[in-house]
């Protein structure tokens, strides 16, 4: 075995600390290490090849995009035997969204090996799970699907993502808010009392959620959306644990219900 592994680095010399690293990550050696260098270089550091053309991670982070919508259905399908399509979409998208894939970069060590211009790199980025998908397409290029699906299944599902857990959970707080405001017949705004760049770099947006005219949760994000969410997600918990708010925003509508009557 040690002399296989010696004749797999020999040709990656002057890139062992890179081929350590992602067989660390992988579980497996890299046949071609350039598809993944490709797949680490950020847009903001690209380079030309011989024919000018732009080398950057993009087009792997297309190619990883597609074969981990298949691979994670496959997951999910299997997982949830007995669950609908409209469950199954949803649970996958839970995992292969950027925001999730962002985590489980940092979490087995891909973020440290991306090659980028930190100049301009900001918070909304998603830097890391875009490489997260374009390391996804190099390993697709270099080993094939099978070692795709066995890279998501044992390295990462079962070791660092609960299926169930990222299944149930509550993902889209707005929405659910909305719900409840159309429930109860209550007027519900989102109002931007907040935005700028943090470090004169990275744009945030601060919302906070008015019911019925009452102040509620506030959320600050590095989108609109974002931002939209952790307000709706901290109002959500006010009207789920503090009862007296609850109850006063419905007695202020029962208030301006007579107030129009009269």
């Amino acid at each position: 075995m040690n002399n296989l592994i010696d004749k797999l680095r020999l040709p990656f010399r002057n890139d062992r600390e890179l081929f350590s690293s992602l067989y660390r990550i992988l579980g497996f050696y890299p046949k071609n290490i350039d598809y993944y260098k490709t797949a680490l270089m950020h847009r903001s550091l690209a380079t030309r090849n011989e024919k000018g053309r732009l080398i950057n991670n993009e087009r792997l982070e297309f190619l990883g995009d597609a074969i981990l919508d298949a691979v994670v259905g496959d997951i999910v399908f299997r997982h949830f035997p007995n669950k609908r399509e409209g469950f199954l979409t949803n649970a996958r998208s839970k995992v292969v969204k950027r925001s999730s894939l962002g985590k489980l970069a940092k979490e087995i060590g891909l973020d440290s090996l991306i090659r980028s211009s930190n100049k301009h790199i900001s918070h909304n980025s998603y830097m890391e799970g875009n490489a997260f998908e374009a390391l996804i397409g190099a390993v697709y290029l270099d080993r094939g699907y099978s070692y795709c699906m066995e890279f998501m299944k044992k390295r990462i599902c079962s070791n660092m993502l609960n299926i169930d857990k990222v299944a149930y959970k509550e993902e889209n707080f707005k929405s659910h808010l909305l719900e409840w405001a159309q429930k109860h017949h209550v007027e519900l705004d989102f109002v931007l009392i907040n935005e700028g760049r943090e470090d004169k770099c990275n744009l945030f947006f601060e919302y906070q959620v008015e019911i019925a005219g009452m102040k509620a949760g506030k959320g600050r994000g590095y989108s609109k959306k974002e931002g939209q969410q952790n307000a709706s997600k901290e109002t959500l918990n006010m009207l789920r644990h503090d009862r007296s708010f609850t109850d006063k925003i419905l007695e202020t509508k029962k208030i301006d219900e007579c107030n129009a009557d009269c």
